[in-house]
């Protein structure tokens, strides 16, 4: 049974990703890890850039803990 479920999972995979996919995918790995080691270092950015992920962090975690202002879609039912 393990090995059915296994099988088609494989197939599943093999049809989702295209040779196309594939080799898009491979050259962009080799090169993220070729063109750093061949362009030269860069200068530091400015410090306020620095902060621009801190600032996204600070958006979604006051998204994520403010109140919705949507109507609660809760169904409760005892059994």
């Amino acid at each position: 049974m393990f090995k059915q479920i296994h099988a088609s999972a494989e197939k599943l995979m093999v049809r989702e990703y295209s040779l196309r996919s594939i080799v898009t995918m491979v050259v962009l790995t080799v090169s993220l890890l070729v063109l750093p080691l061949v362009l030269p270092p860069l200068s530091p950015p400015p410090l306020l850039f620095l902060f621009i992920p801190v600032f996204i962090m600070i958006l979604l975690l006051f998204l994520a803990l403010s109140p919705s202002q949507a109507e609660p879609n809760i169904a409760v039912t005892s059994v």
